[in-house]
């Protein structure tokens, strides 16, 4: 008999302001995560925490994550096009305000971010995301503990 597939976490980790919660989160259920940048970052030592540290360059890191992520994994990310690739391998993305990006969400946040980015490529002011707030905080504890319990249901291991 094969065991089920272990849920991995995959975090863009370069602008993300949800890392210690993740490493909380990982801990009680005992999570792999690979902490993905292009420069180092500090990660627990006492856990399975892995740092990956890629080349400078365009979407390095997303081509990283990208080429990883698979069903019942859990990407970790602000970014949109890395959401979609992500959600299109049939793993779940997560951005670290706990927006699910699903099959659903991603068309409408692509051409959303698509919109704004052709809004500023003509000089326009769009005044760019609110700050992140203890409230985003707590409802991305919320939505990863939702998915983790979520993939647990599906038949993933933990």
């Amino acid at each position: 008999m094969t065991s089920a597939k272990k849920v991995l976490i995959y975090i863009d980790a370069d602008a993300c302001p949800v890392k210690d919660e993740i490493y909380k989160v990982a801990d009680r259920y005992r999570l792999k995560v690979f902490v993905v940048a292009n420069s180092f970052i500090n990660t627990p030592r006492d856990m399975d925490v892995e740092r990956v540290i890629v080349p400078d360059g365009p979407d390095v890191a997303d081509d990283w994550i990208a080429e990883r992520a698979v069903p019942g994994d859990i990407v970790v990310t602000q970014d949109i096009p890395l959401a979609d690739r992500v959600v299109k391998a049939g793993a779940l993305a997560l951005s670290p305000k706990g927006k699910v990006f699903d099959e659903a969400s991603i068309g409408m946040a692509l051409a959303t971010r698509n919109l704004m980015e052709d809004l500023r490529s003509f000089g326009e002011q769009t005044g760019g995301p609110r700050p992140f707030s203890p409230k985003d905080r707590s409802q991305f504890l919320q939505k990863i503990d939702q998915i983790i319990q979520q993939l647990k249901r599906q038949g993933f291991s933990v």
